[in-house]
């Protein structure tokens, strides 16, 4: 039946085989480890920098607590982790099983 519509069976293959390449791609990229390592890195990076050069009045509210730098650090350090992870234990790719596809 696919000879008629001018796919072969080795087209079909070839086309299922991108596309679970392009899938597990994509679970990569949108790894939730990612984003929000990069999203604590990045926010750590702007609460430390503010955090480098307190006002007297920050310092004083905060009974002399630098708590902008050590929420910085702790975000960086938080978000270096996420990472780390990231990398030493990369998303599996998801395993699609044809006996049960529904065919």
């Amino acid at each position: 039946m696919s000879d008629q519509h001018g796919y072969s069976e080795h087209d079909v293959q070839r086309e299922v085989t991108d596309l679970e390449a392009k899938s597990a791609t994509a679970a990569r990229i949108f790894d939730l480890r990612r984003i929000i390592g990069g999203l604590f890195v990045l926010y750590g990076i702007i609460v430390t920098i503010a955090g480098i050069n307190p006002s007297d009045s920050s310092l004083d509210k905060a009974e002399g607590i630098n708590i902008n730098l050590w929420t910085g650090l702790g975000m960086l350090a938080l978000g270096i982790f996420f990472l780390i992870w990231l990398k030493l234990k990369p998303a599996a790719p998801v395993q699609v099983d044809e006996e049960s596809d529904g065919v």
